[in-house]
């Protein structure tokens, strides 16, 4: 059996499938205002999915790391930022809550799957690529026979 990576699976697939193992597995320390808050300062309403989001985003952060070599919280808040809606005026790109994503980022570093950059920012820990192709080879597995 050959060696999968995340680059081999679908984003979307593999976003949901690792936010169903960080779900599952308990460890990610959720915070409390999760039910409460807005992802931007660009977004009129909270996510849908009030039990689901933040491990979403988790996941999300983790591969977006995994994909790159280091990242900041800064290059994260203007990744998931977006167009805000000022009615008759052009629209223009508000960077998404600092807070989420530092959440998101400490918890993961809390479980092992990211550490600190001695160049700045946060990459992957060996642990968490492990984890993350784990994850891939399960998912492209399942991928196939659905197929």
């Amino acid at each position: 059996m050959p060696g999968y990576s995340v680059r081999d699976v679908p984003a979307q697939d593999f976003i949901n499938a690792y936010a169903q193992f960080l779900q599952r597995q308990g460890k990610l320390e959720v915070p409390g205002y999760v039910e409460l808050v807005k992802t931007s300062a660009g977004n009129e309403l909270p996510p849908q999915e009030a039990d689901k989001w933040f491990y979403k985003r988790a996941a999300s952060v983790a591969r977006h790391i995994y994909l790159r070599k280091q990242v900041g919280v800064g290059a994260l808040n203007k990744l998931y930022g977006g167009a805000k809606n000022r009615g008759g005026r052009p629209s223009k790109h508000y960077d998404a809550s600092g807070s989420v994503n530092r959440k998101a980022v400490q918890a993961l570093e809390k479980i092992g799957v990211l550490e600190i950059s001695p160049k700045g920012g946060r990459r992957i820990s060996d642990n968490g690529q492990r984890d993350l192709d784990r994850i891939a080879a399960q998912t492209l597995e399942s991928l196939e026979d659905d197929e």
